[in-house]
């Protein structure tokens, strides 16, 4: 370990040098950074998902309000998981503006507080549109402060927010979904639509993820700027690879069954491979966020 931790120190950022042959060492060093990624897309993702179902489906209060409750308890750990980072990502080509520090913490403490009193209202009965967007708009401002913290250049920010975005929309869209599936197992009677539209706008974004994954590698974007599909073939590519098959190409599949079995009532099938889905995500985000810290990969 200490011939590692001595190779590690002497890798330029942004090489491909010693450092690069020992991929999930450099994956592990970051946790930190991970860690941050899937709090914070659990906790934003899922309370978007609640203001959805609130303003545009027939969703039980119960199934909301405790969905609510999850982004807020996940946004408290976010918060926690984000006073713990280190001054930089470890060893990789990503920089570090720490001008966004302050911003981003007071980002997450405004939505954590925006979704505790979203609770309130859903527990009063009450919509609230109001409160639900400027809830959605703290969310917003978070991941935006992720990327000016992270991404570098401008185009750096863009293209990271939009990953952040994406992340978030599948790790808390399917986790909110699976929630909401093993609510029909106890609440027999509620309809399906709420539960065919998430897994329909689950199946949505992760095709939007696969799409990004082939302009993403096929043009280099990232930190590291690894070109003509490199990332497949580098010293990355057993994680680019699991990326694209366990967090993306299987979750697809899966989703679309789920939407099978979801128009046909089929709760508990459904519900099943949500379950399965919520696992192969959220793999899926860990790799997308280790290979961006870790390798300055945008897969």
């Amino acid at each position: 370990m200490g011939r590692v931790a001595a190779d590690a120190g002497r890798a330029a950022p942004g090489s491909h040098g010693t450092l690069g042959h020992v991929p999930a060492v450099q994956i592990a060093a970051n946790l930190a950074f991970i860690n941050w990624t899937v709090l914070t897309g659990l906790a934003v993702g899922s309370f978007a998902a609640v203001a959805l179902g609130r303003l545009r489906t027939d969703a039980t209060r119960g199934y909301l309000g405790f969905t609510a409750t999850c982004a807020v308890l996940l946004a408290l750990l976010a918060i926690a998981s984000d006073g713990a980072l280190p001054a930089a990502p470890s060893g990789g080509p990503v920089t570090v503006d720490p001008t966004w520090d302050g911003p981003r913490r007071a980002a997450l403490w405004a939505f954590a507080a925006i979704a505790a009193a979203y609770v309130i209202t859903i527990a009063r009965g009450r919509r609230a549109p109001a409160l639900a967007i400027a809830g959605v708009g703290a969310a917003g401002a978070v991941l935006a402060a992720g990327a000016l913290s992270w991404g570098g250049p401008p185009l750096g920010v863009a293209l990271l927010f939009v990953q952040l975005a994406v992340l978030a929309a599948a790790t808390g869209g399917v986790w909110a979904a699976m929630i909401l599936g093993h609510w029909y197992l106890v609440t027999p009677r509620l309809a399906e639509a709420p539960l065919v539209l998430f897994s329909r706008l689950l199946m949505g974004v992760v095709t939007v993820q696969l799409g990004l994954f082939v302009v993403w590698v096929a043009t280099g974007a990232g930190p590291a700027g690894v070109a003509g599909l490199g990332a497949l073939t580098g010293t990355w590519a057993l994680f680019v690879w699991l990326r694209l098959i366990v967090g993306i190409a299987f979750p697809l599949v899966v989703t679309w069954a789920a939407v099978q079995t979801a128009r046909t009532r089929s709760m508990e099938s459904a519900t099943g491979l949500l379950y399965i889905n919520v696992g192969t995500i959220a793999a899926g985000t860990i790799l997308a966020a280790g290979l961006y810290f870790g390798a300055g990969l945008l897969v």
